[in-house]
């Protein structure tokens, strides 16, 4: 069975629980046996320990119910051998589901508590896949509940990581108890896997008696440097859904590079708790900005507007997608000490792609809340949209930069999301020219169709700042320059 070069599927009909499931066995690498010390086979069955590296970058991840077409050809040419362990004969049963072929095995003796050469049991494995009534069995039969496996992971700790409520309640119901492990979900295997931007976290300092909350940016010090730092703890780190998000954040932040965007300093991703760090600007956000003044300066208007186009701009161009804000707003835009606006907050929102064109929220119903009438109706919706979204948000960015923020009760925000209503515009921009107005009624357009991109934004707020400036000096010219 352990012959070089020798890769096993498992095509095989079993007890009545699983008379339907086809699997694969398949040999992963030669390990070192931790009772002879010779080079021994390592098999896999379905999802691997939640702290498992090689999981990570995709390359632990048995078959098991796998439609490639390599795997099939695979199988096609291979046999069962008729000396499959028992231990190797229970982990497949756990991982079918087959809580009868399960309980078959341990009642002829097969111990409940046997391993692989990963240290892992077949409560990992029903954990892993989510299979309660196997679980049920496994605990029955006085299943080990806190056994770890060689990255120190246990049965609860992959229910949790892989979202199987039913089974994590269960354990937990039966006593098991999270691990605290240092390993993270990033965690790689050697020094030389180590990202460019891994940050030392002794050198990122909280004020003492500072209160940290999780998945909130905070103030801190890196080096002496005062910089924004958002922490994921252990508690975080063991769910899948918090490490998801906190790597999309990292992996979005990492690679843009532009002046009027906020910029990354680097990341704690080989400890916990993990951390993303990046600049700081104490200075005030854009709404701090507009509820002192009440209404900006309309040169003001015209160069923060740009400077936020051309964020949004390069943010869109980004390869091989674009990134989307999703949630541009004034509190998410910050003034640095040079008078300058960053835009800060993107890489937070998860899509996935419905088309070339067009993604969709992954998590909705997580987010509506937190929506206000900034966001583009089509969100609202939950219906599949595109980078416009961005200028819909900046339409009324730049009516609250020249009449002060929006104020919108329940009522009027219904009908500011889903009827069209908009703040009226009548009077109220007297003294800008003309395409400004239009360029606000453009961007907060319903139809994402006709609202312009940040690029033609750029080109239109350049021209409308250049003709202001002909007028002579800003003061004389028109009222909103006094």
């Amino acid at each position: 069975m352990a012959a070089n070069g020798m890769k096993v599927a498992l095509h095989r009909q079993v007890s009545g629980g699983s008379m339907k499931h086809n699997a694969e066995l398949r040999r992963q690498a030669s390990l070192e046996s931790p009772r002879t010390g010779r080079a021994t086979s390592r098999f896999l069955f379905g999802r691997q320990s939640s702290m498992d590296p090689n999981r990570r970058r995709g390359r632990s991840q048995s078959p098991v119910g796998s439609s490639s077409s390599a795997a099939a050809a695979e199988a096609a040419d291979l046999t069962v051998p008729e000396n499959l362990d028992a231990t190797m004969q229970l982990l497949f049963f756990a991982c079918q589901g087959d809580a009868m072929g399960v309980e078959g095995l341990l009642r002829s003796g097969v111990d409940v508590n046997s391993i692989n050469l990963d240290g892992r049991t077949a409560l990992h494995i029903a954990a892993c896949e989510g299979h309660r009534a196997v679980a049920r069995v496994l605990l029955t039969w006085k299943a080990n509940i806190d056994a770890r496996d060689r990255w120190g992971s246990t049965a609860v700790a992959d229910a949790k990581f892989y979202g199987h409520s039913g089974v994590y309640d269960l354990l937990k119901a039966h006593g098991a108890k999270m691990p605290k492990n240092k390993r993270t979900p990033m965690m790689v295997s050697t020094p030389g896997e180590v990202p460019e931007y891994e940050l030392n976290p002794g050198e990122v300092q909280f004020r003492r008696g500072y209160d940290v909350t999780p998945g909130m940016y905070h103030i801190a010090k890196w080096n002496g440097t005062k910089v924004s730092v958002k922490i994921l703890d252990r508690e975080g780190c063991s769910d899948q859904e918090a490490a998801n998000s906190f790597r999309h954040e990292l992996t979005v932040l990492e690679k843009v590079r532009h002046p009027n965007v906020v910029q990354f300093v680097g990341a704690v991703t080989q400890h916990i708790p993990m951390m993303i760090v990046s600049e700081l600007h104490e200075e005030k956000d854009l709404t701090a900005c507009i509820q002192k003044k009440g209404k900006l300066h309309g040169q003001k208007v015209l160069r923060y507007g740009l400077d936020i186009a051309r964020g949004m701009a390069y943010l869109h161009q980004c390869k091989p997608d674009p990134i989307i804000h999703c949630d541009l707003k004034p509190k998410n835009i910050f003034l640095d000490s040079g008078g300058n606006l960053k835009i800060a907050g993107f890489g937070v929102t998860e899509v996935s792609k419905v088309n070339s064109d067009k993604v969709r929220l992954l998590n909705h119903e997580d987010l509506v809340d937190s929506f206000s009438y900034h966001t583009a109706p089509e969100l609202y919706r939950n219906d599949a949209f595109d980078s416009s979204v961005d200028a819909y948000s900046f339409g009324f960015i730049l009516y609250e930069m020249v009449e002060g923020l929006v104020r919108t009760p329940e009522d009027s925000g219904h009908s500011v999301r889903f009827e069209g209503a908009r703040p009226s515009l009548k009077g109220k921009l007297k003294g800008y020219p003309s395409d400004f107005k239009a360029l606000i009624e453009e961007c907060w357009h319903p139809q994402a169709m006709a609202r312009p991109t940040f690029s033609e934004i750029i080109i239109r707020l350049d021209k409308i700042y250049a003709h202001c400036a002909k007028q002579g000096t800003w003061k004389d010219s028109l009222k909103i320059w006094k």
